[in-house]
């Protein structure tokens, strides 16, 4: 059963001058975990679009948790990985995944997209039993 949905817009110009920006290490490292950053890295031309749609998806969760971030949710509590050869999970840690527990949400779909100028995420909470 669905119990939320939480959706996000990241504009890739204001997340490029976030990145690239005096405090932009600073900025990764609060943000995005390791190994976001190393396969974020990786994408060449792709890498701030990858970045923003990581962002949005972080978004997206908190918004979906009912919480944004803040009832102690950190950024890295939201993780976005790419499994070899399948499309990108979400994986929760922290007080975000005590959160989803406690709302007994137990798988999250996620989306990505991006364009030239902005990347969105989209993710769907489910409750339930388990996993299929």
């Amino acid at each position: 059963m669905v119990v939320a949905v939480g959706i996000d817009l990241c504009d890739l110009a204001r997340l490029r001058r976030a990145l690239t920006g005096p405090t932009g290490p600073r900025f990764r490292e609060r943000v995005f975990t390791a190994a976001e950053q190393a396969f974020c890295d990786g994408r060449g031309r792709g890498r701030v679009a990858s970045y923003a749609a990581r962002f949005a998806a972080k978004e997206a969760v908190a918004k979906a948790l009912g919480t944004g971030f803040s009832a102690g949710v950190a950024w890295h509590d939201v993780e976005v990985v790419r499994p070899a050869e399948r499309a990108p999970e979400l994986a929760l840690h922290g007080e975000a995944a005590r959160l989803a527990r406690r709302r007994r949400i137990t798988r999250w779909h996620l989306s990505l997209a991006h364009t030239a100028s902005a990347a969105v995420a989209v993710v769907v909470a489910e409750a339930g039993r388990g996993h299929p």
